[in-house]
């Protein structure tokens, strides 16, 4: 088996293709990078969001609620 690259050198130069395949990769790495963080910061936001729907709700529920013990005699 042959290599195609006998240095580092001529790996990352490709054959004068070095800069449009590295800056695929670096556009590629970028944009998942970008979404990973943009769904964890959605996540928080949606957490954070949710706690604050369940409190108020929370809230609520307990400023309607009557006394159950009535005396019907």
């Amino acid at each position: 088996m042959q290599s195609y690259f006998y240095s580092i050198s001529e790996f990352i130069a490709m054959g004068k293709h070095g800069v449009f395949v590295w800056t695929c990769w670096a556009i590629t790495v970028g944009v998942i990078l970008a979404f990973i963080i943009y769904s964890r910061r959605q996540r928080q936001a949606l957490i954070k969001q949710i706690t604050i729907q369940q409190a108020r709700q929370a809230q609520r529920t307990t400023k309607t609620q009557t006394p159950a013990t009535k005396n019907f005699e």
